[in-house]
């Protein structure tokens, strides 16, 4: 994994914005800096004007975090999880119950409310797992690989509710290794690289400004090249 190295990056409110790249590119160390899991030796960065260090608390309201791994207790419903994690973020009485409510119906769900996450499959899992990372509404939202692993149909569920949290207001900050994908949903992508950003700009930019590139996936091969990046 590469530490992050001299960039400079500004994610404007309202966008869905991509973090994209290799294996041990840097996605993930940005991603527990901006979350706050990781303080940075170096450097600074706020979040809709507050840093960390000044405003812990008003930050952990507003931000939602949707991380690979399920983060659900396998024996409790999904009921019963969304209700924990709900109460976690403030969320209380009427207001949490049709919430969970209105989330499970959206995401095809609701019929399963009552049974235990380990009888689920992996896409109704992580479709839960997202759930459970958005009920407090938040304004900025980080996702790591959030369609990994999931049918088409529950990628394609996961995608709309996404697109919907968007449009009331949620700005989002998405890593993926599915480009094609990246390259539908994304209003700007950045692609990071050794711990630096190689390129950043709207998906068609990246492909227009990019020689002999049709789609995403060339733009990224033509700046991260095709040498393999297995680590141990």
């Amino acid at each position: 994994m590469y530490s992050l190295n001299d960039f400079t990056l500004a994610i404007n409110e309202g966008q869905i914005f991509g973090l994209l790249g290799p294996n041990g590119a840097g996605k993930t160390t940005l991603i527990s800096m901006l979350c706050g899991l990781v303080k940075p030796t170096s450097g600074s960065f706020s979040i809709a004007g507050m840093t960390y260090s000044d405003h812990e608390d008003e930050l952990k309201k507003i931000i939602g975090v949707v991380p690979q791994e399920y983060a659900l207790y396998p024996t409790l419903t999904a009921r019963e999880n969304l209700t924990y994690f709900g109460s976690m973020y403030g969320l209380k009485g009427n207001d949490l119950k049709e919430k969970v409510i209105e989330s499970l119906d959206f995401l095809g769900l609701l019929k399963f409310a009552d049974k235990r996450i380990e009888t689920f499959s992996g896409g109704m899992k992580r479709r839960i797992n997202l759930i459970a990372g958005v009920l407090h509404n938040p304004k900025v939202l980080f996702l790591d690989e959030p369609t990994v692993g999931v049918d088409v149909q529950s990628k394609n569920a996961i995608i709309d509710y996404l697109k919907k949290l968007n449009k009331n207001g949620t700005t989002i900050i998405y890593t993926s290794h599915h480009l094609a994908e990246a390259q539908e949903f994304c209003t700007d992508i950045a692609i990071l690289d050794q711990g630096k950003i190689y390129a950043q700009g709207t998906p068609i930019d990246l492909i227009n400004g990019t020689l002999g590139a049709k789609n995403l996936e060339d733009v990224f091969i033509a700046l991260t090249g095709n040498d393999l990046r297995d680590d141990i």
